[in-house]
């Protein structure tokens, strides 16, 4: 689940596509919390097929209820891009990224876990293949383009994953792996 603020009214119309430069992807059920989806004046629950979508969208983990996976997270920024003072000099340069234009990169030399623009629709790059993204699931894998492609995932984000950083994966991701 990610979270990006406050971005509905009280009637659950979404007015805006973010409040605050810190975008997190939580876990759904955490320490038995239970709360209303768009509880007025509370943060707009947003839901990912998974983390290699909400990486591509630009969020990093939770260092609440993700606590083992934001250490990770946090291990490989260091490896990519130096020590930080804190998240939210993480958030601050992620924020920055997101409002950037992507940028086309060969997608041999792209990490497992970036998401890419192929043939018209978003792909998953994983091992020597890309894997088609779809609301329903990860499909049959096609061999990575020599061509550029279009990358999704915002550069600091690429640069984590290449340090070995490596999202959660929805379970068609396994399936559909094969050349």
């Amino acid at each position: 689940m990610g979270n990006r603020g406050c971005l509905h009214d009280a009637e659950g119309h979404i007015r805006r596509p973010w409040q605050g430069k810190r975008w997190i992807t939580c876990l759904t059920a955490f320490k038995a919390r239970k709360r209303p989806l768009m509880r007025p004046g509370h943060y707009t629950e947003l839901f990912f097929m998974d983390e290699a979508v909400a990486t591509a969208a630009g969020h990093r983990p939770c260092a609440e209820c993700r606590r083992g996976d934001h250490l990770a997270f946090r291990a490989a920024w260091t490896a990519a891009h130096g020590p930080v003072a804190g998240v939210d000099q993480i958030d601050t340069a992620l924020h920055l990224a997101r409002l950037r234009a992507r940028q086309f990169q060969a997608a041999q030399n792209l990490p497992d876990g970036a998401m890419v623009l192929w043939q018209g629709g978003p792909h998953l790059v994983q091992g020597p293949a890309l894997l088609p993204w779809s609301p329903l699931g990860y499909g049959a894998a096609c061999a990575r383009p020599e061509a550029p492609v279009q990358v999704l995932t915002p550069a600091p984000l690429v640069a984590i994953l290449a340090a070995g950083w490596q999202p959660r994966l929805h379970p068609s991701a396994a399936c559909n792996q094969g050349l």
